[in-house]
């Protein structure tokens, strides 16, 4: 396999505030040049632009750089997470079996581990759900108790902070359950 590998990719950072943005863009690309597995050759920084979407701001560092193995390019996929990425050298590569085969062992287990990553995610996000729904639940439940009175979605929303569609979606989920009537587009405990 061959020794040398130069590359283009593209970083890009998106968030808030305009300051955090364009700290966080400069110090990724200096934790790129200390990283003994690539050599950055050269960095052009985008002007930073406000994004389409609201207040978020977006810039990002176009950057040639090379490393010794494809693995490295594979690590460097992973690591930094280019929007882009080109191989400029060389032009072919030819891999022994061997090389391909460590190669896609190495990828697999990468795989493996974001794969391993989102499902730990997904159960805690999961558990979440699970317990701040049991404290809506309870929450209206004490609100419809102590107000000794019914009240209305948009009165729930207000106590709740939580948006009157989704609520009255949950609100829905109770009624179905036996805990809460509506009459009118007033609430109550059954």
């Amino acid at each position: 396999m061959t020794k040398k590998l130069v590359f283009r990719a593209i970083i890009e950072v998106l968030g808030k505030p305009k300051e955090h943005v364009e700290e966080a863009i400069t110090k990724y690309i200096d934790q790129l040049k200390k990283d003994k597995d690539y050599k950055v050759k050269t960095v052009e920084f985008a002007e930073i632009k406000k994004h389409k979407d609201g207040d978020l701001w977006i810039t990002f560092a176009e950057l040639e750089a090379e490393t010794s193995e494809l693995i490295k390019l594979t690590d460097f996929c992973f690591d930094y997470m280019p929007s882009m990425i080109e191989v400029l050298e060389p032009e072919q590569i030819t891999f022994t079996d061997n090389d391909l085969s460590l190669f896609l062992n190495d990828l697999q287990s990468k795989l493996h581990g974001v794969d391993m990553v989102a499902k730990m995610v997904k159960a805690e996000n999961d558990n979440l759900k699970r317990n701040t729904s049991g404290l809506l639940k309870n929450y209206i439940i004490v609100l419809l108790r102590g107000s000794r009175a019914s009240l209305t979605s948009e009165q729930l929303s207000g106590l709740t902070g939580v948006q009157k569609d989704k609520l009255e979606d949950y609100l829905d989920q109770l009624i179905d359950e036996g805990k809460v009537d509506l009459k009118g587009d007033l609430y109550s405990l059954k």
